[in-house]
């Protein structure tokens, strides 16, 4: 008996370190699929962390280039630009969604299909200032899907 508490002690202290040490989590992540020709798409996901930190990178083996952009509309102009970060406040969920900020993957190396999946790393600085990488592993959807809710 003495043994089996200790093993749960030592199961419980490890899943708590585990979470202490999740600070951002990405829910409902996917990349836009492309047609034989297309060379740019775009990945999409939501992001919650539970500190304040900053989307500051991405890096896809899909890509030779990766950044984070933002869409915003000016005088009836849609307009797309490279962002150095993306503030994540503690306890909100930012969205990367079409026409809004999204990570743009440029120069594919191969066309993607749907069903395909695209590993994406992030890099993530928190308010100590540390830089961490999350890896996201995207779904491709086919690029007349509709976007899930």
């Amino acid at each position: 008996m003495k043994r089996h508490l200790k093993v749960l002690c030592i199961a419980g202290c490890a899943l708590f370190a585990t979470q202490a040490l999740a600070k951002v989590t990405v829910t409902e992540a996917w990349v836009r699929g492309t047609v034989a020709t297309q060379k740019a798409t775009g990945a999409f996901m939501k992001i919650r962390s539970t500190e304040d930190a900053k989307l500051v990178g991405a890096a896809s083996p899909s890509a030779s280039i990766v950044e984070v952009h933002e869409m915003t509309m000016k005088d009836n102009v849609m307009m797309m630009r490279a962002v150095d970060e993306l503030p994540l406040p503690a306890g909100k969920t930012v969205e990367l969604k079409p026409g809004g900020y999204h990570v743009m993957l440029i120069d594919l190396a191969k066309p993607l299909a749907a069903g395909d999946k695209v590993p994406v790393m992030l890099t993530i600085v928190g308010k100590d200032g540390k830089k961490s990488t999350l890896e996201v592993k995207a779904e491709v959807r086919a690029m007349g899907a509709p976007m899930k809710k």
